[in-house]
């Protein structure tokens, strides 16, 4: 007894493979592009690691959960940048430049919350960080063990 399908069950059963297919493809697409802690590959509410020639970074800190993990992930990395308005309020959205002693660019990223967390090597570097056009910028040096903390503070909104 053999099944046979009339030529309207097979175009059905083919339409649903290939939409099941779409669908899928869909959403791996969507967690290999996503930035945040959602759907990410790192679990635990961390955010993506990013990465931009030889240096990774994290950078978020939006909501409880993803706030949490990156201040227990701090130790981790060599440097550790936090960035605060007025009444201590936590920034997004700010555009930070990493350059090395030799002036040569090593990060140009826009965090994605108050915490961003970069993997360098050991060294001396110039952090530009700025929010809505105001520009702050400290030399920091990333010991070849442990890490070393940088705090930015605008006192506007």
């Amino acid at each position: 007894m053999g099944i046979r399908l009339n030529p309207q069950g097979f175009i059905a059963a083919a339409l649903s493979a290939a939409l099941t297919l779409s669908l899928a493809s869909g959403a791996w697409a969507q967690q290999a592009t996503d930035n945040s802690s959602a759907g990410n590959t790192n679990g635990g509410g961390m955010p993506q690691t990013q990465r931009q020639g030889d240096v990774e970074y994290l950078s978020g800190g939006v909501g409880a959960d993803e706030s949490h993990a990156l201040e227990r992930a701090r130790s981790q990395w060599p440097l550790g940048l936090n960035f605060t308005g007025s009444g201590s309020d936590y920034l997004a959205d700010v555009q930070v430049r990493i350059v090395d002693s030799h002036n040569a660019e090593v990060l140009n990223a826009t965090s994605q919350g108050p915490y961003m967390l970069v993997r360098v090597r050991p060294g001396q570097y110039t952090v530009r960080a700025s929010y809505k056009g105001n520009e702050q910028s400290k030399s920091v040096t990333v010991p070849a063990k442990g890490g070393t903390r940088s705090t930015f503070h605008w006192a506007i909104q």
